[in-house]
């Protein structure tokens, strides 16, 4: 099998986990017998397989590595090939160092209704282990708090698509009002570098600002601090959730497709007052 390794793929030379993680990727191909390819140019080439880090948002931002990523995904499937898609873990609540580097890994796409994660048979083991090596179980339900926890997501990013997040923070608030009056507290995504602009009620930016009963978590809190006392968290579709459902409160996601916790979540908000608590062993 020829196994193309785009390093280029990485935005950054300084993030050394994530040009890691391609080298090592290589590595590995090469111990179980296949024939390795570490491309360091911009330059598609078929194979087999071909490994990026990272996905993309059609549409967004472009950049060299955007473009390439976007080409590597278009022509391997097009080609009826694989990609192989290396991202940050679902569990980096329990520790962003991640100083075990778990990773996650799928082919041909990100999310649970397009990427394989071969996941078909799951074996409990590897639970039991992440739980070990993170430090982390899976905590009871909560049936009291107070605070409705409204985790945003990376504006641009590919999870959001073109989904501006103060709108959609904006719609699910009006969504919420509906149902609760309880206090509603915005936590901004911690990688997201304009989200001191747009979460600043004394920048113009900001169009979150004056809504009653709402206000903003201090940037430097984690999610385990903003989700001590919480009723239940809200998200569209990326990684708080995960966290948060660990910890043992009800979550709600607004993307029921492509939400890795849409089948653990409440999707319906007019149940933000009386949240199912769905089985998160199976």
């Amino acid at each position: 099998m020829i196994v193309t390794v785009y390093h280029n793929s990485v935005p950054n030379a300084k993030n050394l986990e994530k040009i890691n993680l391609l080298k090592y990727f290589s590595q590995g191909a090469r111990t179980v017998g296949d024939t390795v390819i570490d491309n360091t140019s911009h330059v598609y080439k078929p194979s087999d397989v071909g490994v990026i880090q990272g996905w993309i948002n059609i549409g967004s931002k472009t950049g060299r590595h955007l473009d390439l990523r976007n080409t590597v995904i278009n022509e391997q499937i097009k080609n009826k090939k694989y990609v192989v898609v290396a991202d940050s873990n679902l569990f980096l609540y329990a520790n962003t160092d991640n100083p075990l580097h778990y990773l996650r890994y799928s082919f041909n796409g990100v999310f649970p209704n397009t990427g394989i994660y071969c996941d078909t048979n799951i074996d409990p083991s590897r639970w039991k282990k992440i739980s070990t090596d993170l430090n982390i179980s899976l905590k009871d339900y909560k049936s009291n708090g107070n605070h409705i926890l409204l985790c945003l997501q990376r504006n641009g990013g590919w999870s959001m698509k073109d989904y501006d997040v103060q709108e959609w923070a904006l719609t699910t608030i009006k969504e919420i009002r509906k149902y609760s009056d309880r206090l509603i507290i915005i936590r901004g995504h911690p990688g997201d570098k304009s989200v001191r602009e747009y979460l600043d009620p004394t920048n113009p930016k900001c169009r979150l600002k004056n809504l009653p009963n709402v206000s903003f978590s201090n940037f430097n809190r984690t999610l385990l601090q903003d989700l001590t006392n919480a009723w239940a968290v809200v998200n569209h579709n990326s990684s708080p959730v995960v966290g948060a459902a660990i910890e043992g409160y009800p979550i709600f996601v607004t993307d029921s497709v492509r939400s890795q916790c849409k089948d653990i979540a409440n999707t319906d908000l007019s149940k933000i007052e009386n949240p199912n608590r769905p089985d998160r062993q199976h």
